[in-house]
């Protein structure tokens, strides 16, 4: 029986790989079963190898077992399935060879059990204003010369989280030539909306100050934020108009603040209204503009910075809708831009940066990064 207990429980868990996870705690399940599913598998194997001796209830814990199995192998042959084509759809968005600018495979297996890379980082204090100071933590290129810089927004629903959010990427990054600079910006309800972006800029005005000393390209910094930041690193490259920013990646962000504010998000996982009020200084009723005005889709036009949307179709945080409407916001205004879309993955799936969802969408960064800024 206690086996038969223990397979149901796994095949419940697989269950958020294909399911929206209802509550917080099964939303952070969700990220580890679907990213770190060969641990689950093998617990699931081990259970299954142990219905040998075992012989109540045998047949329904194994046809429960392998069908657990079966679910924890989804996202590990969706990544692959997805890595077939992405060379070339990647190729056609930037007009790039990726076969020149990354020796990287998109998805590897053995690479699931591979540990993430470490590079030691530097604070540098970016801005002082009357009531605080803000840091950012500084990953050096770890090759010679002056190279291209990443400027990296954290997420926290705007009102929490800090610079030192995934370093894993930014250690890779940083290992294979690009110098990164993860943010530290002024958080909500103190803080509202354009306040971040206000921090963009400053931070981008002092890395352009120090250039020869951090030895950065000025003329190719690029923007990534992942949820909120996301939100932030939109907005900073289609309204700073900056012609140091050569492009801009969007992991799992809201693009459409208006649209975002009437679908409520589970309030069991968020308060997204109030999460949104808290940033953007009321509710929609009450100031309408200002939500046009943080809403990075109303400032797409023709000038705007090449663009990575990355965003699993199983995101109960913020909906795949955002970057539907992105996408084709930038489709209309001929932007060229790449959207990664991952059936399998949920808000914060990048966590594992060797995870099915983290080997892809690495490759996407690294791939996007050396095309715009060759």
């Amino acid at each position: 029986m206690t086996r038969l207990v223990l397979l149901i429980i796994m095949f419940l868990l697989s269950l958020l790989i294909v399911l929206k996870a209802p509550a917080y705690h099964l939303w952070i399940a969700a990220i580890l079963v679907s990213e770190f599913s060969l641990i689950f598998i093998a617990v699931t194997a081990i259970l299954l190898v142990w219905g040998i001796w075992i012989t109540p209830y045998k047949l329904a814990g194994n046809i429960i077992g392998v069908i657990t199995i079966a679910l924890l192998f989804f996202p590990i042959v969706c990544a692959d399935l997805i890595s077939r084509h992405i060379k070339q759809d990647m190729a056609k968005a930037f007009k790039a060879d990726v076969n020149e600018t990354t020796g990287l495979n998109p998805f590897s297996f053995p690479r699931l059990f591979q540990a993430a890379p470490k590079v030691n980082h530097t604070t540098i204090t970016y801005v002082q204003y009357p009531d605080t100071t803000l840091n950012l933590d500084f990953y050096a290129s770890r090759k010679a010369g002056k190279h291209p810089c990443l400027i990296v927004v954290h997420g926290g629903s705007w009102s929490s989280g800090d610079s030192g959010e995934l370093p894993e990427l930014n250690s890779y990054l940083a290992i294979k030539g690009y110098n990164v600079a993860s943010i530290n910006y002024r958080l909500a309800p103190k803080y509202q909306t354009p306040a971040p972006v206000e921090d963009i800029h400053n931070a981008i005005a002092y890395l352009c100050k120090h250039a020869d000393e951090l030895n950065i390209d000025t003329n190719n910094l690029v923007l990534l934020g992942r949820s909120a930041g996301a939100q932030i690193a939109l907005m900073a490259a289609y309204t700073l108009h900056d012609v140091h920013i050569k492009g801009v990646i969007d992991f799992y962000g809201p693009a459409d603040m208006v649209w975002g504010y009437s679908i409520r998000s589970n309030p069991l996982i968020m308060d997204s209204r109030k999460v949104m009020r808290d940033y953007i200084g009321g509710a929609y009723e009450t100031v309408p503009q200002k939500y046009l005005d943080c809403s990075p889709i109303e400032f797409v036009d023709k000038r705007s910075a090449p663009t990575l949307i990355i965003h699993g179709e199983n995101d109960v945080l913020v909906s795949r809708e955002h970057s539907r409407r992105l996408d084709l916001k930038l489709t209309q205004n001929g932007i060229p831009h790449y959207w990664l879309k991952l059936p399998w993955a949920t808000h914060g799936f990048d966590y594992h940066l060797y995870g099915p969802g983290g080997q892809l969408s690495t490759y996407a960064v690294e791939t996007f990064l050396n095309a715009i800024t060759k």
